[in-house]
């Protein structure tokens, strides 16, 4: 099994899709490092690009081809000004040229370059090829799989070894949820403190604390500037941003200039159980609103499901303890990613193959059981959180309208992180050694609902709500 890091299951990128946007777009980087590595960078003298399957389906609502080209002019995707990319993108359609790499200035017509294909290719449904045309006639081309997440794998895998060393290095090499608890009651620690062992093996503490901060500044930021952000999202829906009216509903007359201001402010409102409603919806409508726009997020683990794991941690930062600080942050990244990774390695967290039970399910089930530990929960009881989040969200279909990320994508966000506090709360009420199903049996069971699901539920916008509501209609 291979190692899979927090900060892999956390990454910062820029929305709408983690799997059809930041997929796509690391795809693109790899391809050129591997350019460089085989000594033909510089004898590029024509690239195209074929998406296949899912990413041709639903990619114009994704931004896949966006997210191609900026890929290819070397932009990375943690860094990289979102202000900036409606201009980079006129350069490239308006000229009919690119500068790979920001280096190599070639022939590039969009429309003509980028090919949307309807076929799928067997390895994966999110599929892409980039081909090249050098100097001598010489054809090169090379594939690469969106496996959700921002995640991005080949075929051959040739990555796989570095990934099982890592995984054979882990002080508690973790695939099953059992396996968690095993270390969890030998070693006497919480789930966060057996996963913070397992990243030290890989980085300073120092840089996992620097990584999650800045990870938690990206998931706030987007909670700020989607609820401070009134209009239309762009996309043709005509879909109104609702977490800026909702916040100013809520916050009332209370004043604050920046995030951190804003958190006080709140924690000094009514918070009765409507206000708690609309609060956690409010955050996590304000980072998928984010997100729709090609924003900042955080996969989590997907950008789909982004706004799941912020709104839960920011209700126990306003709500439940007043007094929450970083360390309450790191246990709560750090537990919700390593409940993703159990996901990804016992069944997956693309919903293009398991439809959004992989996307929101997932996102849900982190969130619970990562709150279960912050609220006093044993690692019995968080996993336990986990299954209850995941239970109630078996057989949940991707099907977005348009191949937008925005209907019912945005508002399911809301749903899941109301989902994952419910969670939490049973499991709290709960004797987990009375539970009748285990974390790992309802992930099995994931699996096995997503490989009976109809590829038109799998991020395809070609069944459920995408087919019964046409863009005509909005």
């Amino acid at each position: 099994m291979e190692s899979i890091s927090v900060f892999d299951m956390l990454k910062i990128g820029v929305g709408p899709s983690s799997s059809h946007t930041l997929g796509p777009w690391r795809a693109a980087l790899r391809w050129i490092e591997e350019l460089k590595e085989k000594k033909q960078f510089e004898e590029v003298a024509e690239i195209s690009v074929d998406l296949y399957g899912s990413l041709s389906l639903t990619g114009k609502g994704h931004a896949t081809d966006i997210a191609v080209m900026l890929g290819l002019s070397g932009f990375d995707p943690v860094t990289f000004p979102i202000e900036n990319i409606e201009k980079e993108i006129d350069f490239i359609t308006s000229e009919n040229k690119l500068k790979l790499n920001g280096e190599l200035e070639i022939p590039f017509i969009p429309k003509q370059n980028i090919i949307f294909n309807r076929k799928f290719l067997e390895f994966h449904p999110n599929g892409m090829t980039f081909r090249a045309t050098l100097k001598n006639g010489s054809k090169k081309s090379s594939s690469y799989y969106s496996i959700g997440g921002g995640f991005t794998v080949k075929e051959e895998r040739k990555r796989k070894k570095i990934k099982l060393a890592k995984f054979a290095q882990f002080p508690f090499p973790i695939e099953k949820g059992t396996e968690l608890l095993a270390y969890c009651k030998a070693e006497g620690k919480s789930i966060s403190e057996i996963v913070l062992e397992n990243e030290k093996s890989l980085r300073s503490e120092a840089e996992i604390n620097d990584g999650l901060k800045k990870i938690w500044h990206v998931m706030l930021d987007s909670m700020y500037v989607g609820a401070h952000t009134e209009g239309i999202l762009p996309g043709g829906l005509n879909v109104t941003r609702r977490a800026f009216e909702m916040n100013k509903n809520l916050i009332g007359d209370h004043k604050y200039t920046n995030a951190e201001e804003w958190i006080a402010a709140i924690r000094n409102t009514e918070v009765k159980f409507r206000q708690i409603l609309k609060w956690v919806s409010c955050f996590a409508l304000a980072v998928n609103e984010v997100n729709a726009s090609l924003g900042r997020v955080v996969t989590a683990p997907t950008n789909g499901s982004a706004g799941v794991i912020p709104a839960v941690m920011m209700y126990y930062m306003v709500i439940e303890n007043h007094d929450a600080n970083f360390e309450d942050v790191r246990k709560f990244l750090l537990t919700s990613g390593e409940i993703g990774s159990i996901f990804k390695k016992g069944s997956t967290i693309s919903a293009a193959m398991g439809g959004c039970q992989a996307e929101i399910g997932v996102s849900s089930s982190m969130a619970a059981g990562a709150l279960c530990e912050l609220m006093g929960g044993t690692p019995e009881q968080c996993l336990m959180a986990s299954e209850i989040a995941m239970e109630h969200h078996l057989g949940m279909t991707c099907d977005p309208i348009a191949g937008l990320v925005q209907i019912p994508c945005i508002e399911r966000n809301a749903m899941g992180a109301i989902k994952a506090i419910n969670a939490c709360e049973m499991a709290l009420d709960s004797d987990p050694s009375k539970a009748k199903v285990p974390l790992d049996k309802v992930i099995a069971t994931m699996w096995e609902t997503a490989k009976d699901m109809t590829s038109k539920y799998k991020e395809t916008s070609e069944g459920g709500l995408a087919v019964q509501v046409n863009i005509s209609d909005c």
